[in-house]
């Protein structure tokens, strides 16, 4: 029991001597740290300082034999203020930044630190309980009364596995920091793919060259999938509708696919009388189903793995293909969601088209939606506004013509749209104080009751799954919105991004420029 006791010592000193060094060298760090965990900054300026202080004192205390058992006892009162410093916070919801061992390793402050903290505990309540009763010696002592050899063999050994755990910090650290660049990566190349960009080139898992998918021109590889109800679906069944057919390879994981999702959906609805568009996607039905919801999307198609994609010689997502009516190849792969666009365009024979709205397209601003070159224009200032009647998150049907008798800004939005939701406090702001004279809002929305009733927007919302509302505007985007006057005219342009949206709001007037 006693060298048990004299372990426990050991390594709550090591732990403590470590979390106050560290804390100390980054004491601006800490003193964020208590203020993230609820303390008021006049408090947690000085204990970022007496903190690691007390717990380097409480590793000295440890070690000695005098004071060892106080030294358990420090060490047991500070970890039970650990505790329920995480707990509380957990309870709250809320996982700020542990800062535990400084600028070494930090970490949110979740289930498994309170976990570790309480085993820590333990520990040293081991030793308060124990330490009395069983005379253990000290590490000083201990040390001291080893052969010359022995010293030797131990210092060896410490210095050993101190190398280990800093060589295994360092390559922790190596291989987080690529992770995190990777992600970054993925994140760009998504942002590049929604602005009409050519994709990053995706790292590649084997020295194989690149291919192009299946020549021109030679038999189309059958197939039989799942959709997203179970029934199964051929190529024959998709041919038989006597249509070409676009397969579109995606995968519910990429971000580029993501992104391409609410066009795909367009053009499933729009071109439904002369193009077959056939989602070819992978994993199960829960990771599918509430982006296929979201944008309303038919013929998804589930690969067991990427079986179907390999067939074709699709080995990147999002890619697709087109097959003629005689069940050939009529294409090469288009790899990337702007040639994707390129391939609807040649089959359906259209002039050359600019992104169809996405969530989160923007300019290189970071203002949002912008007017796409070759989008139908809405009516101009001083024509009538196109009338339009969706339903509202009751299910009630609301009209453009309710609105009549008043000024009304018309705000075409989507929940999932990342710069219509940098405006929503702005917006909500404004609706809880809105200036005299500005316009009622009405916002005709994209998505689910769901996703729309907790944004907790006052004015009314009504669900328009297939933008037609916004097309007849002439908005090609979110978040984008136009001013309509009392006698149901057009009275803006349209305004496009979170600025000018938020300045038509606040005046009631055509939008600021956009310089």
């Amino acid at each position: 029991m006693s060298l048990v006791l004299l372990f426990a010592r050991f390594l709550l000193a090591v732990i403590f001597v470590v979390a106050g060094l560290a804390k100390l060298a980054d004491r601006a760090g800490s003193q964020k740290a208590l203020q993230d965990f609820g303390l008021p900054a006049a408090l947690a300026q000085p204990l970022g300082l007496l903190l690691p202080l007390a717990e380097l004192a409480v590793a000295v205390a440890l070690l000695l034999p005098v004071t060892d058992w106080w030294g358990a006892l420090g060490a047991l009162l500070l970890l039970f203020l650990f505790v329920g410093g995480i707990s509380y916070n957990l309870a709250r919801g809320r996982t700020p930044d542990c800062h535990c061992f400084g600028q070494l390793h930090s970490a949110p402050a979740g289930w498994p630190t309170l976990i570790r903290n309480l085993v820590l505990a333990a520990v040293a309540g081991l030793v308060v309980g124990f330490q009395q009763q069983y005379a253990a010696p000290d590490v000083l002592g201990w040390f001291g009364a080893l052969a010359l050899a022995q010293r030797i063999e131990l210092l060896v050994g410490v210095v050993v596995v101190a190398l280990l755990a800093v060589e295994s910090w360092v390559l922790l650290k190596v291989l987080s920091q690529q992770g995190r660049l990777l992600l970054r990566l993925e994140a760009v190349e998504a942002r590049l793919t929604e602005r009409g960009l050519p994709p990053l080139p995706a790292p590649t898992e084997s020295a194989a060259p690149p291919v192009t998918g299946l020549p021109v021109g030679t038999p189309a590889p059958a197939f039989a999938l799942s959709t997203l109800t179970g029934e199964t679906v051929t190529l024959e069944s998709l041919r038989a509708l006597g249509k070409p057919v676009v397969l579109i390879f995606s995968d519910p994981g990429c971000g580029p696919c993501t992104a391409l999702l609410p066009e795909i959906g367009h053009w499933q609805r729009e071109h439904a009388t002369t193009l077959v568009v056939a989602l070819m996607s992978r994993g199960t039905v829960e990771a599918n189903r509430p982006k296929v919801t979201e944008y309303g999307l038919t013929h998804v198609l589930l690969q067991q793995d990427r079986e179907v994609a390999e067939a074709y010689q699709a080995y990147g997502t999002p890619s697709a293909v087109l097959v003629r009516r005689d069940g050939t190849i009529g294409s090469p792969l288009a790899a990337g969601a702007d040639a994707i666009r390129a391939l609807i365009t040649s089959a359906l024979n259209l002039p050359a088209p600019s992104a169809l709205p996405t969530a989160d397209s923007a300019d290189g601003n970071g203002r949002g939606a912008t007017p796409a070159s070759g989008q139908p224009a809405g009516p101009q200032v001083g024509e009538p506004a196109p009338e339009f009647t969706l339903p509202d998150l009751t299910g009630k049907q609301v009209g453009l013509a309710d609105f009549r008798g008043s000024r009304t800004l018309v705000l075409f939005w989507n929940p999932g749209c990342g710069f219509c939701q940098q405006m929503l406090e702005d917006l909500k702001a404004w609706e809880a104080r809105p200036p005299e004279g500005v316009p009622r809002l009405l916002v005709v929305s994209t998505s689910t009751v769901e996703a729309n009733a907790v944004m907790g927007l006052r004015s009314p919302v009504l669900l328009d799954q297939g933008f037609s509302a916004g097309s007849k505007f002439g908005a090609n985007g979110t978040p984008m919105a136009v001013l309509v006057d009392a006698e149901g005219k057009i009275a803006s342009e349209v305004a496009a991004g979170a600025p000018a949206v938020l300045a038509l709001a606040r005046s009631g007037m055509e939008p600021v420029s956009q310089q």
